[in-house]
């Protein structure tokens, strides 16, 4: 099995497991300097090191208490690197549903993710999981 076939299997289990709401599993794809950065401006954008992980999936959950389902529409690797192309579905504490289009970028080292860039839609983000608040003007995180 070829390093880009290895590392779109970790990226599939990775989405069952998040799908699962296997918290650990999730945490457990993760080399103990990884990261997940959300992009955007938005009140969830930002970067979460490896011990902040469990928090934050744990959020997601919490937020999402029947969970937060995605579906994989595609994949292409090269290397250490997984791009995926994304659906989610789910509803959201405040009763509006939430789906979202997102693009995924994976790096790997080692058969661990390295760090996960994550793309979506932001103002959808603001619209359900931030009850329209935005971050103040001018402000960096």
């Amino acid at each position: 099995m070829t390093i880009e076939e290895t590392n779109k299997t970790i990226v599939t289990q990775f989405f069952d497991a998040l799908n699962n709401g296997d918290v650990d599993a999730v945490v457990a794809a993760y080399s103990p300097d990884g990261c997940v950065q959300t992009m955007g401006s938005t009140l969830i954008s930002g970067e979460a090191e490896y011990d902040q992980l469990p928090r934050a999936i744990n959020n997601i959950f919490t937020v999402f208490p029947d969970g937060l389902r995605f579906t994989i529409n595609g994949m292409v690797a090269e290397g250490d690197k997984v791009a995926v192309e994304a659906v989610s579905q789910g509803e959201h504490v405040s009763g509006q549903s939430y789906e979202n289009d997102y693009h995924f970028l994976f790096e790997f080292r080692d058969g661990k993710l390295l760090r996960l860039k994550e793309y979506m839609d932001t103002e959808h983000v603001t619209d359900v999981l931030c009850g329209g608040q935005r971050p103040p003007f001018g402000v960096d995180d």
